[in-house]
């Protein structure tokens, strides 16, 4: 059974088309197609305080053409998301009116704790050792999410306004990172050692570039190796030497400062980079949906 999920960030627009299948007793979200267009909603979200007309029409145009990719996979089932800028626009239910109208689709705009629900859904999939307690920390454009959890359980949960488009925009309020500070030492036994996930496109970016091997964790330090390196150069420098899109030569510093302040709170060396994300998590609900019916 094939699924559509939608998200609409702050940076990007997103469709996922997949299915869930088993081999060898273990599921897995396999992905069919997948296509993604900069919408960058968050630049206007979290400079006006809205979605002006401009980027509205473009988040229009992609729906339908997501709406299309969907009907030619012969999809039985569209999810349609929408996270941070879409929050924070006034007119963000709005335009969630006038795609419904338009096009049958009912985008909800979802917290950051039900994004973070959703992603975490596929890590049931991974083999992650039950003893050992673990952090899952995904990075976008608007907000961060961060989830503490032993085996099962999840011990704690938080979304934070902290972004990679919100830091560019110099929209990140004072204090909230003493806040996030205050609340991983909460929750986070010093004296552990954490498996520590990361997800989003930044991360998985990151992993490419250092030519690691899937399944490898990357090695804390090399993060802020690579930061460093990319702050000394230009958005063209970073193309050119790195092979990045326009869209992802600015945001990727702010989200390596953004992990590599979050990693100063555990006792780790390393983070691994799973390479799932929210689309994931929305077909594997869909499909646990379709079977409990």
């Amino acid at each position: 059974m094939k699924f559509s999920a939608i998200d609409i960030g702050t940076n990007a627009a997103r469709l996922l088309v997949g299915e869930v299948v088993k081999e060898s007793s273990k599921s897995f979200v396999k992905k069919i197609s997948y296509t993604r267009i900069p919408l960058r909603l968050g630049d206007d979200a979290f400079s006006l305080g809205r979605i002006d007309v401009k980027k509205k029409s473009n988040l229009i145009n992609t729906i339908k053409a997501f709406q299309i990719i969907s009907d030619i996979f012969e999809v039985q089932k569209i999810r349609a998301v929408a996270t941070s800028a879409m929050r924070e626009a006034e007119n963000g239910s709005q335009i969630v009116e006038e795609i419904k109208q338009g096009f049958g689709i009912d985008v909800e705009i979802i917290s950051g704790e039900e994004e973070a629900s959703l992603i975490l859904g596929t890590f049931k999939l991974l083999d992650i050792a039950n003893s050992k307690p673990f952090v899952v920390i995904d990075v976008g454009g608007g907000s961060t999410e961060i989830n503490i959890y032993r085996g099962d359980k999840k011990i704690a949960s938080q979304s934070f306004k902290i972004g990679t488009i919100r830091m560019l925009k110099g929209k990140v309020k004072k204090g909230i990172w003493v806040e996030l500070n205050a609340w991983i030492s909460t929750f986070v036994n010093s004296s552990e050692n954490y498996l520590v996930f990361g997800t989003g496109g930044n991360i998985n970016k990151t992993h490419k570039l250092l030519g690691i091997h899937s399944g490898k964790p990357i090695p804390i330090q090399e993060i802020t190796i690579l930061k460093e390196k990319l702050k000394t150069l230009s958005l063209e420098e970073r193309m050119k030497q790195f092979q990045l899109r326009p869209d992802r030569a600015d945001v990727i510093v702010p989200a390596l400062e953004i992990y590599t302040r979050i990693l100063g709170n555990f006792k780790s060396s390393n983070i691994f980079v799973p390479k799932i994300g929210l689309s994931d998590g929305m077909i594997y609900k869909m499909y646990l949906e379709e079977n409990i019916n």
